[in-house]
């Protein structure tokens, strides 16, 4: 696996800042684009990367997202979704008014898409950042990943998990490497402010709706829990479609729990939210390198999540969270029960978890191995 520098300072600052166009999907419910964003505006306060960012337009593209972003000054394109051939074009000619040296093509299905426009327009390096270990890769689709593959220079996973999968998926093992997300610290600097004896008790969930994520087990945890004589409030936060969350506000009343669960839709203050209760769990069927529960430990909560590729990389079991088997809520009460009734024992893997969260998932560590990769490319 070739080495990802930890810092750029090893490569010659070149004659004009590398140019670099980052290219998600616009539909912000996922990290894909959340990283995509984060890498742009790091870039922006570079002296050797010119960041151009471009989301592909969904049917649930927040208008109003895309108004923050603008305003924040984040160099921005929009091309249209509404069919491949679409995207590609508009792409293209987006390439060839910017001229970038790299274009980076962040997720499934995008990475297919972008890179083709990258071909058609002649960018000299092109990158792709996988963001999951399980997406729907039909046969055919596969094999134009595999097409692509021989003609991209860097293949990212975003985490030893996500490499793991590309590896299996047939990926070049010598262009493949890893480099982990990071998220932003600053939103969680008073963590520290808010003891953990002093947090409410409950419990957080920051997920989307979707197949991926596993709210269903957390809801029967819940109602052990219940049975148990613990009675945690819960709050889920995320978007997502109302074809997955209805059926879980339904099993919510079923289980006898509804009063105990708030559905809370996109919420703009996770850090406080998280900071101000105990626990943060993510139950889920399969992660990339999950940002909402580092999220969790960088915000001093105690963090469960379920033992799968990407989870399994940022806990170690019993000394900064917990592990537990994935689609248990047997196993997700245990742990949970645990957690509530032996506050010390959740407070020492608390701080843990936040020391961990700071010092190896910050924002900076991911955006210096990045920039290092794209100078590298650039020469």
């Amino acid at each position: 696996m070739p080495p990802v520098s930890e810092t750029p300072s090893s490569h010659p600052f070149p004659a004009r800042p590398v140019r670099v166009l980052h290219f998600v999907t616009g539909g912000f419910s996922g990290g894909a684009t959340q990283v995509a964003v984060q890498l742009v505006n790091a870039a922006r306060d570079s002296a050797t990367i010119e960041p151009l960012l471009v989301l592909r337009h969904k049917r649930r593209t927040p208008p109003g997202r895309i108004a923050e972003l603008e305003q924040a000054g984040v160099p921005l394109r929009v091309v249209p979704g509404w069919s491949h051939a679409a995207s590609i074009i508009a792409l293209v000619k987006i390439c060839r008014e910017f001229q970038p040296d790299v274009l980076v093509a962040h997720g499934f299905s995008e990475h297919l898409w972008g890179r083709y426009a990258g071909l058609l327009a002649k960018v000299p390096h092109l990158v792709h950042v996988e963001h999951n270990t399980r997406e729907r890769y039909t046969r055919w689709r596969l094999a134009q990943a595999r097409w692509l593959a021989k003609r991209t220079d860097r293949i990212v996973g975003c985490s030893e998990g996500v490499r793991h999968a590309l590896l299996a998926m047939g990926m070049p093992a010598e262009r493949t490497i890893a480099i982990p997300n990071g998220i932003r610290l600053e939103p969680f600097a008073d963590a520290d402010a808010q003891p953990f004896a002093a947090r409410i008790p409950g419990i957080v969930m920051v997920a989307r709706f979707s197949k991926q994520k596993d709210h269903a087990s957390l809801l029967r945890a819940v109602a052990l829990l219940r049975e148990r004589g613990l009675h945690p409030p819960l709050q889920f936060a995320g978007g997502g479609k109302a074809l997955h969350r209805r059926p879980l506000e339904k099993l919510a009343a079923e289980l006898g729990i509804a009063e105990q669960v708030q559905f809370l839709g996109v919420v703009r203050d996770v850090p406080q939210r998280l900071m101000t209760h105990q626990v943060c769990v993510l139950s889920t069927h399969y992660e990339g390198m999950p940002l909402a529960l580092l999220e969790g430990m960088a915000a001093g909560c105690v963090v469960v999540g379920s033992a799968v590729p990407g989870v399994r990389e940022v806990l170690e079991n019993e000394v900064d969270g917990l592990l537990v088997a994935q689609a248990d809520p047997a196993a997700l009460a245990d742990a949970l029960e645990r957690l509530l009734r032996n506050p010390e024992d959740a407070a020492r893997m608390a701080a843990n978890a936040r020391k961990a969260a700071l010092e190896r998932h910050g924002r900076e560590l991911m955006n210096r191995r990045y920039e290092a990769l794209f100078l590298e490319l650039a020469g």
